[in-house]
């Protein structure tokens, strides 16, 4: 029998009756202390990877993991200068290991107009390739175009910022007007869906079109475009995917000598990801708060339990118990209390996060989070993580003041009242 045990689970016996008032108050402020920092770790942990898989998402679906373009379009981000994007290309980049998923785009700079206002906004033709898995989550009202490479279907998806601006639904025509070495150029396009991604940078100018559009307008042939968009089967091996495209594609040429390069979504959208890193020191801030709140309280908690217990701890002396035994007793107590506040700490934690995902009911202003509620996503391996490692560093530091034990003589503890 694990003589140590026993002797902590009678003390804890007698907490739990109510037995032992003076330390009550102690043990339930030390409880407390465990289960609001665990609390607020898992709730802190699953907010912000909720926030940087969300983000990071929403960046993605606009501009995917990586693009390939002219090397003077990356550098300057400007829309007239295209690569060949014919089949030869499209087929060395979907054979790249780490690629899932490749798909055309043009742009073009136009102006959307109806008869009371008009709005500047950049043209992003795709093909029939496009992944419109994301638009498709975000959609707002009609519906998504079947978008052609082939022809013009004159059909357009703008943004619900868009169409608030110039006072639009589904459904309506508008005029849309494009400046070239031609002159200007009119198109009548039918709106035929309305997103919305609350990432306002994309949304307040991005309308999607026809690839064969973007290309007519920009006088380019078929076999020419802005460049290619490509999704990774791993955005934790993007850096080695990108560093394929570099060496197998940056700085060829294509047959009209323009030279190809390439960017990853962290170096196209350097600001947004440099935000989302800095979450994760924010975190690492409230971990070791957090852990300090519970460290204290249970150290706080423990030498209360040893001073109300130092007749107990004279007798079990007397009795022979040495040092090691009795602070053994007195840190598997502290367990108990630890494990406790662990599973209150869970539940709290578990409740709040279930019902933000179903009900959304802590609300947040898109247009500086870009996103209307807190995300949260639940990560169970960091749960665990989070219960085992408060676990063992509470009891690690608890070690240094059950050495208090070991100064306590044992004719003169029971005499201690």
């Amino acid at each position: 029998m694990n003589f140590p045990l026993f002797i902590a689970r009678r003390i804890h016996s007698d907490h739990t009756a109510d037995k032992q008032k003076e330390s009550k108050p102690a043990i339930r402020i030390a409880t407390a202390g465990v289960a609001i920092g665990l609390a607020v770790m898992i709730i802190s942990v699953s907010v912000v990877l909720g926030f940087k898989h969300t983000i990071r998402d929403k960046v993605v679906g606009f501009g995917s993991h990586i693009q390939v373009a002219n090397f003077y379009a990356l550098q300057s981000s400007a829309t007239d200068q295209p690569v060949v994007m014919n089949d030869s290309m499209m087929n060395v980049l979907n054979k790249t290991q780490g690629v899932e998923h490749v798909q055309r785009f043009a742009t073009k700079q136009g102006i959307l107009k109806t008869d009371n206002d008009f709005l500047g906004v950049m043209f992003k033709g795709v093909g029939p390739e496009f992944d419109s898995t994301f638009i498709h989550k975000n959609m707002v009202s009609g519906s998504i175009p079947v978008f052609s490479d082939k022809a013009s279907t004159g059909k357009i998806l703008i943004s619900k910022t868009m169409a608030d601006k110039l006072d639009v639904k589904s459904g309506d025509r508008i005029f849309a007007y494009f400046i070239g070495e031609g002159g200007v150029r009119t198109r009548k396009l039918t709106i035929q869906g309305i997103y919305q991604t609350n990432l306002s940078q994309y949304d307040k100018i991005t309308v999607f079109c026809d690839l064969y559009t973007a290309q007519k307008l920009n006088g380019w042939t078929t076999d020419l475009a802005s460049g290619a968009e490509l999704t990774v089967s791993d955005f934790n091996k993007l850096s080695e995917t990108s560093d394929i495209i570099i060496r197998n594609v940056n700085r060829t040429t294509d047959s009209y000598g323009n030279t190809y390069s390439s960017k990853n979504i962290r170096e196209l959208s350097p600001q947004i990801f440099s935000w989302l890193d800095l979450l994760d020191l924010n975190v690492w801030i409230i971990l070791a708060i957090m852990t300090a709140v519970a460290v204290v309280t249970m150290i706080s908690g423990l030498l209360i339990i040893i001073l109300e217990r130092t007749t107990m701890i004279g007798i079990l002396k007397a009795l022979g118990a040495r040092n090691d035994t009795i602070r053994h007793i007195f840190l598997w107590f502290a367990a108990f209390i630890i494990g406790k506040g662990l599973i209150i700490g869970d539940i709290i934690a578990l409740a709040l996060l279930f019902l933000q995902e179903a009900a959304g009911i802590f609300k947040l202003d898109p247009t500086t989070y870009y996103v209307d509620t807190v995300p949260v996503e639940i990560n169970w391996f960091f749960v665990l993580l989070l219960n085992v490692g408060t676990l063992l560093i509470a009891l690690f530091v608890l070690i240094a003041p059950s050495y208090m034990i070991s100064h306590i003589h044992p004719a003169k503890s029971m005499r201690y009242e």
